[in-house]
């Protein structure tokens, strides 16, 4: 039931075109997409605001605002992007750079096409934190904690990925 329950609240995002065009996007590095850190840090935060105990519209707006934490819509790590940064120096470039400014970035993004609630964009822009604001309602720390779980376990994986390549070269 629970799954189906998932699906309820998330489909209309998961099949968007712009949604499904993060799968283009690698994000922490292996094999991993953005579309599928967003869509395993949704199924987390699900998770943990049933676990919590939350409330039924809060179990939905944490989910949706899950899917779309990341929906800033460029590839961070693209040649644009350092072109970007390159108009700043200093302390302004360091609060310009990816970690600070996407959060606000994909609220502004998600909102204009899925029209969020204010808790969802809270939850999405301070999503960082501590490099974003402090998270200030209970989407935004179920959130916050449902990235870093999935953060760390997508790394994890990526170093494991990187020395299996490592070896295979030293080994051959």
């Amino acid at each position: 039931m629970q799954d189906q329950d998932f699906h309820r609240i998330a489909d209309d995002i998961i099949y968007h075109p712009l949604f499904t065009q993060m799968r283009t996007f690698v994000h922490h590095g292996g094999e991993n997409s953005l579309y599928d850190h967003s869509v395993d840090t949704a199924k987390c935060a699900y998770r943990l605001a049933r676990r919590f105990g939350m409330r039924e519209e809060r179990v939905e707006s944490v989910t949706r605002a899950a899917l779309l934490h990341d929906f800033f819509g460029y590839d961070w790590r693209s040649d644009a992007h350092k072109q970007f940064l390159r108009h700043y120096s200093g302390l302004r470039r360091l609060t310009h750079m990816h970690a600070f400014v996407h959060g606000a970035m994909a609220a502004r993004r998600a909102n204009r096409l899925f029209g969020l609630n204010e808790r969802q964009r809270a939850a999405i822009t301070s999503h960082m934190f501590p490099l974003a604001p402090v998270p200030r309602n209970s989407e935004a720390w179920v959130l916050t904690l449902a990235d870093k779980i999935v953060a760390s376990r997508e790394m994890s994986e990526t170093v494991g990925w990187h020395m299996r390549r490592w070896y295979r070269k030293v080994v051959s």
